[in-house]
């Protein structure tokens, strides 16, 4: 399947404390509880659990059945050990359910979001996540921005707009019918048109992270090169003196002037791109969601 078409992922605010962030990301389906507001079941009685136990407990000891007495105190122990392991179960996941209604606004699932919203909060993604993998940004070569900590945070506005977008245009849907009386559709389409103006703003955000992707790409690739022509130049004496030694004067100067220019040559692509790739960035620094 395209990349571009699956779901977005779960988006977090990056400015919440890591640990809580962590604890989040680890449990989806406890967002997705708090999101629809299911509740953890408080109605089971652990004292049954032991009911059956005890009571063969019970007739082993009036009876005097030393067997039946073991076999009932091993049950009893296995169902205590299934009790202590399904209540830190029940009890983690009551924790978590309770952080995940605390934070209940700094959390993105994907069905927050109606399709058109979900595949462009799902460009953001892939461009960010093409940007922090990129050779260039390891090595520290497009420092114009802190992709680490500005990128995320660009993901997340992104993300917050693109959920109000989403709940104005379910609202809309509601509200607007089908079918207007002559004369009201003009009544409407100023709310339409604020609705078409968000959307066309966050799509030409999300085009500005992916020229900055295309232009990271486009520099990893000249990278690439330009550290395999580092390899061969450190041994470009060998090649000169192979060429003065081996071929005539004229040739031989033509041929080391070659080698130079070609070093030359894929330095200033490889600067070239990397000051394209710093300029894409600069066009978020320019114009801030935040």
């Amino acid at each position: 399947m395209d990349p571009r078409a699956l779901p977005p992922r779960l988006v977090i605010d990056p400015s919440l404390p890591p640990e809580v962030a962590l604890e989040l990301r680890s449990s989806p389906h406890i967002l997705r509880m708090a999101r629809s507001g299911a509740r953890v079941d408080t109605t089971h009685n652990p004292t049954l659990l032991f009911a059956l136990p005890g009571f063969l407990m019970l007739v082993s000891v009036m009876a005097g059945f030393t067997g039946l007495f073991a076999v009932s105190l091993g049950f009893g122990l296995i169902v205590l050990m299934r009790w202590i392991a399904t209540d830190s179960t029940y009890r983690s996941t009551r924790r978590r359910l309770r952080l995940a209604r605390e934070h209940a606004a700094r959390y993105i699932l994907p069905e927050d979001l109606d399709y058109p919203c979900q595949m462009l909060l799902r460009r953001a993604q892939n461009a960010v996540e093409t940007i922090l993998n990129s050779r260039v940004h390891r090595d520290g070569l497009i420092d114009t921005i802190d992709n680490q900590v500005t990128l995320p945070e660009e993901v997340w506005q992104i993300g917050q707009r693109l959920r109000r977008l989403s709940s104005m245009h379910a609202e809309q849907g509601r509200i607007i019918p089908r079918e207007l009386p002559p004369g009201m559709e003009n009544a409407f389409k100023p709310y339409t048109k604020a609705l078409d103006a968000a959307w066309t703003s966050l799509s030409r955000r999300v085009r500005h992270l992916e020229s900055y992707a295309k232009q990271v790409l486009k520099a990893d690739k000249v990278y690439q090169t330009h550290r395999r022509l580092e390899a061969l130049a450190a041994k470009t004496p060998e090649y000169q003196q192979l060429i003065a030694d081996t071929v005539r004067d004229e040739l031989a100067q033509e041929r080391i002037r070659e080698l130079a220019d070609q070093a030359a040559h894929v330095r200033k692509l490889f600067e070239e791109s990397i000051l394209e790739a710093r300029l894409a960035a600069g066009e978020l620094i320019r114009t801030p969601l935040t």
